[in-house]
């Protein structure tokens, strides 16, 4: 019998909320579970990265993804990373739409892109494509307060069918560090696109608490 066909990508996007360790942690996870990866990153992403990580990556995708795959020892075929403008990336379209994407962390200008459907760039293209593919689109919202804009570019996200997720971790897992937190709002994440992990324990569970 032909193998089974491997499962369809899962699509990343990091913009320039703060919060850069949730994005990194979340691609780290994927990637660590066999998952298959199209990444892109805002050029205020790579900026944010700089600022609240030691991580060093460098601007070109090609080089991005050399330096990603050389620090998570993945298998090669598991990572692609795709240019703001790269138009020709499979996630462009809806005949090779990922089965899921994940903006992370997600920042108000991107949702409000993303919520009146401008395509500007491939993350918002791409971000486009898993709505009208009706595919799972996650939200990792990072902002705080919320203006009534906000709230409402959300609210017609919500309508068509994305998911949002702000990045608000829990405490009842008495976190002992950050990465305890940036852990908790990553299980959310990963619980929702159906990828396996044992990040946190789950409610009910011996060490458990709510979700």
């Amino acid at each position: 019998m032909p193998p089974a066909p491997a499962a369809a990508p899962i699509a990343l996007a990091l913009t320039g909320a703060s919060g850069a360790q949730y994005g990194l942690r979340l691609l780290e996870c994927l990637l660590a579970a066999g998952e298959r990866v199209y990444l892109m990153l805002s050029k205020p992403a790579q900026v944010v990265i700089g600022m609240e990580t030691d991580w060093e990556l460098p601007g070109r995708p090609a080089e991005i993804r050399a330096a990603l795959l050389a620090r998570f020892g993945c298998a090669a075929e598991q990572l692609r990373v795709f240019g703001k403008e790269e138009w020709t990336a499979p996630i462009a379209s809806g005949s090779a739409a990922a089965r899921a994407m994940v903006v992370c962390p997600c920042t108000t200008g991107t949702l409000a892109a993303i919520a009146h459907g401008l395509s500007d760039s491939l993350i918002e293209r791409a971000a486009d494509v898993a709505l009208k593919e009706r595919k799972p689109l996650l939200l990792v919202v990072r902002e705080t307060p919320f203006s009534v804009i906000h709230l409402e570019n959300m609210l017609a996200l919500a309508r068509a069918g994305a998911t949002i997720l702000p990045a608000n971790p829990g405490f009842y897992h008495r976190p002992r560090q950050v990465a305890d937190l940036v852990d908790f709002v990553v299980a959310r994440v990963l619980d929702h696109l159906g990828v396996a992990h044992a990040l946190l324990a789950r409610w009910g569970t011996e060490e458990g608490g709510a979700a």
